[in-house]
């Protein structure tokens, strides 16, 4: 497995923003990697085996997908994989761990949901050791090439690397050039100034509306910590594992959410996920979409959309106390139980390699934790999408803050804020909805932290 560019060059700050590194570094990681002897590493040493992978549908998916054919090749596997819509599969991650034997040997992992609570159960294997094995790991893998956000999100408290680092995926707007152009209007500089547009842009005689997100419940919590984060306010305070939903920030940003999906959003919004906000702004009569970046693609198939070529990238705005775009990361892991780890480390390096990323980022599915994309010419003048799409890449990673807070019951926190919000674009009070959310999900959280 050949990288198209194998020269590595000088890393700017730029791209190391865009790339998602942070200002610390991981040097233990680090250390492992280097510690690598010569060994007699060979693709085909599995070869036979047969390893089933389980992934989140979604744009990432799909790129491992259309390529696997070409893993197989190179090492003789036989890969069976399937793409599960993510609530479904991160339950069904749960119920198989919890059964004791998994029926996959490699799978995706959110981290932003899925992190603490695979690392306290320790259902997954450590990479360090399989990374120090030159016999298992490719020469051409170039670990230190991972971004140290990367690096960060795939770690464990305990010093685990249980994933290796897949892609980070920042929050930003999608907006609509012409709808924007037809008012004279401007992307919005602030969150009062996302609401104006959008009121300016709505015109339900016309079937027009200014706003999409998601407001089905658990899936919608995502939008409303983006308008948090402008508050600077996280949904609980790292330090303290706190709730911090019932300050000033949380409710003026539960009642962005609510005012923008009741009043501005078309009718249904309160059973859409972000694949029914994508397909009803890529018809053409939604002025703004909020969303993870990697879900640009469809937009700019003339199969799929009738915006291409229309579409504007926009960072998420400035806030009334600060300027963040929520963000979210998945990594790629394999299971304690699996019983065959090796071919399934295989598939993990092919997975994450210098190839995968580059065309992870040239379809515009994500943004890989690798820094050599963003700096590789060849790389971004066979980008699928506008440079535009980069620049917001670049420019939302550097102002990145996760979105969803990092605690074992984090499904948990999504259902009972997501009912809340859910419940605020019926009519009702967005306080009152908050505040019973709070109450609800305060013991849940206590009791997460010290069973």
């Amino acid at each position: 497995m050949k990288d198209r560019k194998n020269q590595r060059t000088g890393l700017t700050r730029r791209a190391a923003l865009g790339a998602g590194v942070g200002v610390l570094a991981a040097p233990a990681i680090m250390r492992v990697a280097r510690a690598q002897t010569s060994g007699a590493f060979n693709w085909k040493k599995f070869s036979g085996q047969s390893i089933e992978v389980s992934l989140t549908l979604g744009p990432r998916a799909n790129i491992l997908r259309q390529y696997e054919k070409e893993f197989e090749a190179l090492t003789g596997i036989k890969v069976g994989s399937e793409a599960v819509p993510e609530q479904q599969h991160r339950q069904q991650v749960v119920i198989q761990f919890n059964s004791g034997s998994p029926q996959f040997d490699v799978l995706t992992v959110a981290w932003h949901v899925q992190k603490r609570l695979l690392g306290k159960a320790k259902w997954l294997l450590d990479m360090k050791p399989l990374l120090a094995d030159s016999s298992l790991t490719a020469p051409e893998y170039d670990f230190p090439d991972f971004t140290a956000g990367g690096l960060r999100w795939a770690l464990q408290g305990d010093g685990r690397m249980d994933t290796l680092p897949l892609n980070i995926d920042p929050w930003m707007i999608y907006y609509n050039k012409e709808l924007f152009a037809a008012k004279g209007l401007a992307f919005p500089k602030s969150f009062d100034e996302i609401v104006a547009t959008a009121e300016k842009l709505t015109d339900k005689s016309a079937g027009q509306y200014g706003w999409v997100s998601r407001g089905l419940k658990n899936a919608n919590v995502p939008v409303w910590t983006s308008f948090m984060l402008g508050h600077d306010v996280d949904p609980v305070n790292p330090k303290t594992v706190q709730l911090q939903t019932m300050t000033p920030g949380a409710i003026a940003a539960a009642e962005y959410y609510k005012k923008l999906n009741r009043e501005f959003a078309p009718p249904g919004t309160v059973g859409f996920n972000w694949n029914e906000a994508q397909t009803s702004f890529s018809q053409g009569k939604i002025g703004m979409w909020i969303d993870g970046i990697g879900f640009a693609p469809p937009l700019e198939d003339p199969t799929k959309s009738r915006i291409v070529g229309k579409v504007g990238y926009g960072v998420m705005p400035q806030g009334p106390n600060a300027r963040h775009s929520a963000t979210f990361g998945d990594g790629i892991g394999i299971p304690v139980a699996s019983k065959k780890k090796e071919a399934a480390y295989l598939y993990c390096q092919w997975a994450t390699s210098k190839l995968m990323c580059n065309r992870l980022l040239q379809s515009g599915g994500g943004s890989p934790c690798r820094a050599s994309p963003y700096i590789d010419k060849d790389v971004i003048a066979g980008l699928k999408l506008p440079r535009e799409w980069l620049n917001c890449l670049q420019e939302s990673a550097a102002i990145g803050r996760p979105g969803l807070p990092e605690i074992v019951p984090v499904t948990e926190f999504r259902d009972v804020f997501g009912v809340a919000l859910t419940n605020t674009i019926g009519g009702a009070d967005a306080r009152t909805e908050i505040q019973k959310a709070t109450d609800a999900f305060t013991p849940v959280l206590q009791k997460s932290e010290t069973g």
